[in-house]
């Protein structure tokens, strides 16, 4: 190693706790959400809810935490990490709580839709990544925000087939009971990264919106027309993944295909998802974030046709499986680095909330319009369609824009 040089290992060795419980808090949160899809046929079918019903709650779930996002961001700056994200555990574990005893439609709603929701405006991938970025120097930050999204895609190879047996062997009542067992280890993950509280940021340049305030933060960044391209095709990064998160242990079903390759596919998008994170984190430290985005958005469309447009067979989903994940979250580490580096940090968890709110209202469509058009039309058939069209079509508009504009600026001046 040349003299004056450090490993990455040494660089980050100050700031491991963090990073760490960053880690764990967004493995076990987006774990558990993704995960959720396992228990709708058993679960509606008990309580006489319909699949439509469920999606709902899942689209609530969505909402709230797209629009809730960019105040949690913002709050942080007020209260600190520490507070926020503790805070959002509780209301997670709440949440679970409320749907394993759920006898209705209404505890659903609040339970698995509201409550989850708030909890992961506290503590999923917007806010683990500014914690991340914040513990970091800027000449390793895109690497290491792909290493904790990374490791945060680990939640779903636990939670998906915990769930299912538990589900399949006990009652999904069981199963999400194991939900809430796993959820706890959220509070002591979201202590640890609130160390990143004790961190000071760096000192703003000449640049940076460091020093402004929240509403200028926000109409600088709108007015950044990166951002706002960025942001814009977000939208079809949540309606993809939403989708098939919620739809795809149904589609199965329907396939006449064994209940736990739902949970193995869930398994398989998890494990692909870390090699993927990892991936992108490295390439964006190398190459443009927001083409590398618009790509994603392309492989994923092109992955979605051809698997529903072939008979569905074991071997088939669990590839499917494995091309989507690696193509999963790796938006996280490009999306919460590109916004680092036109914004600054101060205020990068509010800003990443605002592109966060399109991606949520993406899930929205993909959650509870995919169970819409299930119902009305007996198949998924002209729901796949739409979400391949859409994400083609973002795709392309985001590859092109980054093309003919290849760099963002680097700050915005405050107003």
């Amino acid at each position: 190693m040349p003299p004056g040089t450090k490993s990455l290992l040494q660089i980050l060795r100050p700031t491991l706790p963090i990073l760490i419980g960053a880690s764990l808090m967004l493995t076990l949160s987006m774990g558990l959400r993704q995960s959720l899809g396992i228990f709708m046929q058993p679960l509606t079918h008990d309580i006489g809810i319909s699949v439509s019903d469920f999606t709902l709650a899942v689209a609530v779930q969505n909402l709230a935490w797209g629009f809730l996002q960019p105040l949690a961001g913002a709050l942080t700056v007020r209260f600190g990490f520490r507070a926020i994200m503790v805070g959002g555990a509780a209301l997670y574990i709440a949440g679970l709580v409320l749907m394993t005893t759920a006898h209705g439609l209404l505890s659903i709603m609040i339970g698995g839709g509201l409550l989850i929701g708030v909890s992961l405006a506290c503590t999923a991938a917007a806010i683990a990544m500014s914690v991340a970025a914040r513990a970091v120097p800027a000449t390793v930050r895109s690497t290491v925000l792909g290493l904790v999204s990374g490791a945060g895609s680990l939640g779903a190879l636990l939670s998906a087939p915990t769930g299912q047996m538990l589900s399949a062997g006990y009652g999904w009542r069981v199963g999400l009971a194991g939900f809430v067992i796993l959820a706890i280890a959220m509070i002591p993950a979201a202590w640890f990264a609130g160390r990143v509280d004790t961190i000071p940021l760096p000192k703003p340049s000449g640049d940076d919106i460091g020093d402004s305030s929240a509403g200028t933060a926000v109409k600088l960044a709108f007015g950044n027309a990166s951002f706002v391209v960025m942001t814009c095709a977000y939208f079809v990064c949540g309606m993809q993944l939403v989708f098939l998160t919620t739809h795809l242990p149904s589609y199965l079903a329907i396939c006449g295909l064994d209940p736990m390759l739902s949970a193995q596919t869930l398994g398989m998008i998890g494990g692909f998802n870390v090699l993927g994170s990892i991936f992108f984190g490295w390439a964006g430290q190398r190459w443009n974030k927001l083409a590398l985005l618009g790509g994603i958005y392309i492989f994923r469309s092109i992955a979605l046709a051809w698997y529903f447009t072939l008979p569905t067979t074991p071997a088939s989903t669990l590839l499917f499986g494995a091309i989507m994940g690696f193509l999963w979250m790796g938006v996280g580490p490009l999306v919460a680095g590109a916004v680092a580096e036109m914004f600054g940090l101060k205020w990068q968890a509010m800003i990443q909330g605002f592109a966060f709110m399109s991606h949520q209202l993406g899930s929205f469509l993909g959650a509870f319009g995919g169970g819409l058009l299930y119902d009305s039309l007996g198949s998924y058939t002209l729901a796949w369609r739409i979400g391949v069209a859409l994400g083609l079509a973002g795709g392309i508009i985001q590859v092109a824009f980054a093309l003919i504009k290849p760099s963002a600026p680097p700050m915005l001046k405050a107003a």
